[in-house]
């Protein structure tokens, strides 16, 4: 069963919270880093991104850059810029975008749940983007940005958040993408002890997204306990930042797919082909799937729907993903796309960018789009409990959780 605990964190004092939240260090390339910490000085970025406090050519892997990260976040515990919650509370967290809300529960995870599959991955991870968080984590010794997991609804959890939310928040604030983030510490015991015993009896977490924060987070846990041999099970490392949220609460965005050529075809000649695998409708205007078994394409000024062939469908949790009746029937035999991670001539648009990005890149420098109908939460939960992978690219969740508002230590203090 499931041990999801909670913590004594640390977090922004109330004046400068919504100076600190960051979007994830991974959504930023490196110019957009440093221009987010020059506009903003006080951003969790620069702690994130630490090389953002060094020259452009600075080695942002380099040992010197995850040193700094550690001395910025310490002297942040040490000059009020965080204050520590002394006894181990939950943290209710709530994101509200495009007038819909979302409400998790901020806690502590369990390595060992994620390494015996009780915490639930649906994609693969690369060392690569591992090392630089492992690195992070391990100099900081502290987790900063939480792993967005997944469970379905349990009545008694949904009645302490309901109750929670009905009380003075500690925290309120827009930030400049008109999200909302809203913080209430719980503190009472009685509810404390409902939320730890309701995910005690859960036996499936789902990661939604942060698989390479996870797999980082739980690679530090396991090497600290190399490090003490004589640990109980219960000191911090054994655990890691997340925000747990409720099944009905979710939704997933399209994560759309672009490509550079169409391997030396004519546009004829590749409708030939793509006809053999979807019936093929040029539409008025720009054409954003409704439901399953659909496509939408923008090729050369032109919307177009593409409907999947009934013999094509497919019951597979895996196979049956429009994204993957796509790359087996399209991106792969067609155009020559065989590995999607590792292919220069794809791209992948998430969903929150619109259909118009989809036609500027194709007005510029790709030469088809397709726009997805997204995957569902449901389908997420199939491929993990089957012990099944998705294809990379599966599912954008927006709203994005901010780093920096809560802060999990490795340690004691």
């Amino acid at each position: 069963m499931a041990i999801v605990r909670p913590f004594a964190g640390y977090r922004p004092e109330g004046t400068v919270v919504s100076k600190v939240a960051a979007l994830p260090y991974d959504v930023y390339n490196r110019q957009e880093a440093k221009a987010e910490v020059e506009k903003e000085p006080q951003s969790f970025l620069r702690i994130d991104r630490p090389e953002t406090n060094f020259a452009d050519d600075f080695d942002m892997y380099s040992e010197e850059a995850y040193n700094k990260a550690s001395e910025l976040l310490h002297t942040a515990f040490e000059d009020g810029t965080y204050i520590h919650d002394e006894k181990p509370v939950y943290y209710i967290y709530e994101l509200i975008m495009d007038g819909r809300s979302q409400t998790g529960i901020v806690a502590a995870a369990s390595i060992d749940d994620y390494q015996n599959n009780i915490i639930k991955k649906h994609e693969n991870t690369l060392a690569a983007k591992e090392q630089d968080r492992i690195n992070h984590i391990y100099t900081c010794n502290a987790q900063t940005g939480p792993i967005f997991l997944a469970y379905r609804d349990r009545d008694k959890i949904n009645a302490v958040v309901a109750r929670v939310k009905a009380t003075p928040k500690t925290y309120g604030f827009t930030c400049d993408d008109g999200v909302t983030h809203n913080v209430w510490v719980i503190t009472d015991a009685e509810d404390i002890e409902v939320i730890r015993t309701e995910f005690g009896d859960e036996n499936r977490i789902y990661i939604a997204d942060g698989h390479h924060r996870a797999a980082s987070a739980v690679k530090v846990g396991l090497r600290k306990r190399e490090e003490n041999p004589g640990y109980t099970g219960e000191e911090e490392f054994n655990f890691f930042l997340s925000v747990l949220f409720p099944e009905s609460e979710l939704k997933i965005l399209p994560y759309n797919r672009v490509v550079k050529d169409l391997k030396g075809m004519s546009k004829d000649e590749f409708f030939t082909e793509l006809s053999k695998v979807y019936d093929i409708k040029e539409v008025e205007a720009a054409y954003q799937p409704e439901e399953k078994g659909y496509v939408g394409m923008f090729i050369e000024g032109s919307w177009y729907e593409l409907k999947i062939h009934d013999e094509l469908k497919c019951d597979d949790p895996v196979e049956g993903l429009d994204v993957s009746l796509l790359q087996n029937h399209v991106l792969n035999p067609i155009l020559g796309i065989e590995d999607p991670r590792t292919d220069s001539r794809i791209a992948f648009v998430g969903g929150i960018r619109g259909l118009g990005e989809l036609e500027r890149r194709v007005n510029t420098d790709m030469k088809v789009a397709f726009s997805m109908y997204p995957t569902s939460i449901g389908e997420l939960f199939d491929v993990a409990d089957a012990g099944l992978l998705m294809p990379p690219k599966s599912t954008w969740f927006e709203p994005k959780l901010r780093s920096g508002i809560f802060i999990h230590r490795l340690d004691e203090e």
